[in-house]
């Protein structure tokens, strides 16, 4: 017995050293990585009040920190990455770098608020820091270390040795071409019309799933969105909830959308009054119902810079501006 449990813990720590201190995914993981860390850095080096867009790839497809902040000159920086980096990962990233008189702004989609606790340990994040960040993975709670210790399987170790072995290569990674690439700001740039059209046939088929109210009010995703409304009131840091973008032929139903303001509204946030709701046609949208192209991107971000300027009692650009850039948008639509 005692040989086989020495066999057994020989074989965890070999395993954890591995996965800890050799193995990575420089191709997929470090890409999602590496973008976290450049919208960190640019917060790291605002000195004053600044709009954080926190969301999943809803935030940088579909909204413009750069149009954002020209309209309301604050500074702003797009935080979001994808649906399946945990929420209390991107919490514990991104609360060091919020300060009083900062503002939040989480258009969420609706899998973020229904994703379960055991989706959100075992997102990528998990494997992001138990490989690179043990000081984030040491923050949270404990069943956050088994999940991070116990993410990796066969294909993991596998796919780890080809990306490894593609970058030292000098392999060129193709996705800037093919969907575009990510500004000085964390928006999503050059997912152009152009590009969209690969997609319309797919995107027209599309029956979009909506939760339900009870399942966005039972989410683990929702609990921990309050947690940190909660957490930003306490701190004199503004919470703004907000709609995701979606079809306007298959929208969310009223309840759900309730249920989601509500989310806010009960941990003390507000929500935002977005004119039209983030409804678009389906030719406005890149590749999923989350993702505008870049026109209706920036479209859209001119929607929410307004209404977020009247909601924070800050002025917008003058009407001749105004004026000029939809007329700009409009033609570029």
């Amino acid at each position: 017995m005692r040989r086989v449990m020495l066999a057994c813990l020989t074989s965890l720590l070999a395993y954890g050293a591995m996965f800890g201190c050799v193995l990575d995914r420089p191709l997929m993981l470090g890409f999602i990585r590496q973008q976290i860390d450049a919208k960190l850095a640019r917060a790291a080096v605002l000195d004053r009040p600044k709009l954080v867009i926190l969301a999943g790839s809803n935030g940088p497809y579909s909204h413009r920190c750069e149009v954002i902040e020209a309209i309301l000159a604050m500074p702003c920086v797009n935080g979001g990455v994808a649906v399946g980096i945990g929420l209390d990962y991107l919490f514990a990233r991104w609360r060091p770098l919020l300060r009083p008189g900062d503002v939040v702004y989480l258009p969420m989609e609706e899998e973020q608020y229904t994703r379960s606790h055991v989706a959100t340990a075992l997102g990528p994040d998990a494997a992001i820091m138990f490989r690179h960040d043990w000081r984030t993975l040491g923050e949270l709670p404990a069943e956050r270390w088994l999940a991070a210790l116990f993410s990796y399987d066969l294909r993991a170790a596998l796919m780890s040795m080809i990306e490894l072995a593609l970058v030292a290569g000098g392999f060129h990674d193709p996705r800037p071409d093919v969907t575009g690439d990510t500004n000085a700001w964390g928006d999503h740039i050059g997912h152009t019309a152009e590009l969209a059209e690969t997609s319309r046939v797919v995107l027209a088929k599309v029956k979009p799933h909506h939760a339900t109210a009870a399942q966005i009010g039972a989410g683990y995703g929702s609990a921990l969105i309050a947690d940190f409304v909660r957490w930003a009131n306490d701190h004199g840091i503004r919470a703004i909830g907000g709609p995701p973008t979606e079809f306007a032929d298959s929208p969310m139903p009223d309840g759900t959308e309730q249920a989601t303001r509500s989310i806010y509204l009960a941990a003390g946030g507000v929500y935002l009054e977005v004119p039209g709701g983030g409804r678009y046609p389906r030719l406005a949208f890149f590749d999923n119902a989350e993702h505008l192209s870049e026109p209706w991107q920036i479209w859209h971000s001119f929607v929410v810079a307004e209404a977020l300027g009247r909601r924070l009692n800050r002025p917008v650009a003058s009407a001749e501006v105004s004026r000029h850039l939809r007329a700009e948008l409009d033609e570029r639509r």
